[in-house]
């Protein structure tokens, strides 16, 4: 047996006999891409506090890694499936791991901004070719198990970040929410080296570059519109990246239609399961990100918990990611995918609705339900959404499917942090405005409207003023608890709304189980792994 995996997996006579094994290699480079999102949930306190960061720029320290992460992915898994699927691997882990590396040793917010860009390239790299390599990998009687497993880490990821993140920041500085990266990446370098084997495309023809570029032109300037103009104004930047994503997005669709070996193959959305699937994958990740991104705030600057504290209270959400993968692997084949997907997002807008109910008073049990649910859904609904979508495309454009999958992704957590972020700090303010405006002097009220974070602050400071005091303090205090409690349950309402109107588009869009079809499906995978083996 070679100590390195060498026989393309196109070449094997039959399935890879290390193929578990490779899938915690796929996995773990995951779980980090992931945890990168997550993890500066916590951090970003400290740093706000140590680099003196404005409410823009901590919004672009967050965001850097998102713009390349979501505009890549399809370009660079469709680069991946050409050349090679492990090389993609191991280069996007060494680019993202030199820039956790940069972003653990600069001090300057601009050098920060790039760290975090470098890390979404790596990103945008890896995570298409973790879904890639997966598929290729397992015969297709295990994929929907293997998927399975890739999802609830997924899912694992969004509590293990402000996890790892809040035990380093006991005694660390927050660098070292960056450089924890760097072992796990570099284990991930050297695991699949060991152990997973080669992997590329067959007779995949010419890269469309040109669709590759719109690809990136359309989605870059989509995120870039969605992050910048909620927050700050929608002012010549941002209206004018609004108007180049949509003017990219009808060149990329033509150039598509009409090209005879497609980046992506635009029809597929018309196809009801690949087109409902997607739109699942986009609408959940809005509301479920944009819920965790607020409802955090509230558990670190309204109920004081550390960001230790916080990562720990954010544990039965991963719990609940693994109860719901394990059902779904039970559900899934038995009740089909619209059931399974519909009724996982039933459950999460059902979360997501729960948080209407928070007001000053709430405590952590307030949230505990609402994360119970929003992680069962996760990992109710993520794995057979994937698994529809990646069963889209023929074996020559498995990069490309996983880039679409993670694409959607991607920018469903964007677009709900933006989004949902924007409305939550509008409504904020104008809570605040209303209840304590004309008592506070211009500059003060200013940074107190700005975040909650700001709000607190500026109570902090008031306490210590000889003309404000203890009892001024106090009022202020509360005032900005109430208005973020407020904000919340408004925001929640929205988005909420928005899961809702999204979830009856994606129950009218997936298709149903047809009859006889799951009695049909073991004869049919049967005959599809003896084709695999045999080509």
């Amino acid at each position: 047996m070679p100590l390195f995996p060498n026989t393309p997996v196109e070449k094997m006579t039959e399935p890879y006999h290390r193929r578990w094994w490779a899938l915690l290699v796929l996995c773990l480079s995951l779980l980090i891409v992931v945890m990168a999102n997550t993890s500066l949930v916590v951090a970003a306190p400290d740093m706000t506090e140590d680099l003196g960061l404005s409410s823009s720029d901590l919004q672009w320290v967050i965001d850097g890694y998102t713009v390349p992460y979501a505009a890549l992915m399809l370009v660079l898994g469709a680069i991946g499936d050409k050349y090679s699927r492990r090389g993609a691997l191991v280069l996007g882990l060494l680019i993202f791991a030199g820039g956790s590396v940069m972003g653990g040793l600069v001090d300057e917010t601009n050098l920060v901004i790039t760290a975090r860009a470098i890390m979404g390239v790596g990103a945008a790299v890896v995570m298409p070719a973790t879904l890639s390599l997966l598929v290729a990998i397992f015969p297709r009687a295990e994929r929907a198990k293997a998927i399975t497993a890739w999802s609830a880490t997924s899912g694992l990821a969004i509590a293990a970040g402000p996890l790892a993140a809040g035990w380093l920041l006991e005694n660390h500085a927050w660098g070292s929410t960056f450089l924890m990266n760097v072992p796990v990446a570099v284990l991930g370098v050297v695991g699949a080296l060991l152990l997973v084997p080669p992997s590329k495309a067959e007779g995949m023809g010419r890269i469309d570059y040109v669709g590759g570029l719109l690809s990136i032109v359309s989605v870059g300037s989509l995120v870039y519109a969605t992050i910048e103009g909620p927050h700050f104004g929608w002012g010549v930047g941002p209206i004018t990246a609004a108007v180049v994503a949509g003017v990219g997005l009808l060149a990329f669709v033509a150039w598509e239609l009409k090209h005879p070996n497609p980046m992506l193959d635009v029809r597929k959305f018309t196809e009801r399961p690949f087109g409902g699937s997607m739109m699942a994958v986009l609408f959940f990740f809005f509301g479920t990100f944009g819920s965790i991104y607020y409802s955090t705030q509230f558990l670190q600057f309204v109920l004081g918990y550390d960001a230790l504290e916080t990562g720990i209270r954010l544990l039965p959400l991963a719990g609940a990611v693994f109860v719901g993968a394990a059902v779904t692997g039970k559900l899934a084949p038995k009740l089909g995918v619209k059931i399974v997907v519909g009724t996982g997002m039933v459950i999460g807008t059902a979360g997501v609705f729960l948080l209407t109910r928070i007001e000053t008073g709430s405590t952590y049990t307030d949230f505990l339900t609402p994360l119970l649910l929003l992680g069962f859904a996760i990992g109710l609904s993520l794995s057979p959404a994937t698994d529809t979508i990646m069963g889209s495309f023929p074996e020559s454009e498995l990069g490309v499917a996983g880039g679409a999958n993670d694409t959607a992704l991607e920018l469903g957590c964007a677009l709900g942090i933006a989004i949902l972020g924007s409305l939550l700090a509008t409504s904020y303010k104008d809570k605040l405005t209303d209840m304590v405006g004309g008592h506070l002097p211009g500059e003060a009220m200013d940074t107190a409207k700005d975040s909650v974070g700001g709000g607190i602050a500026v109570a902090e400071h008031v306490a210590k003023n000889p003309q404000g005091g203890a009892e001024q303090a106090q009022t202020l205090l509360g005032a900005v608890h109430e208005s973020f409690a407020h904000a919340i349950a408004h925001t929640s309402l929205i988005g909420g709304i928005i899961m809702a109107a999204g979830t009856l588009i994606v129950i009218a869009v997936l298709p149903g189980r047809k009859r006889g079809e799951e009695d049909a499906a073991p004869a049919t995978e049967e005959q599809a792994d003896t084709e695999t083996v045999g080509a």
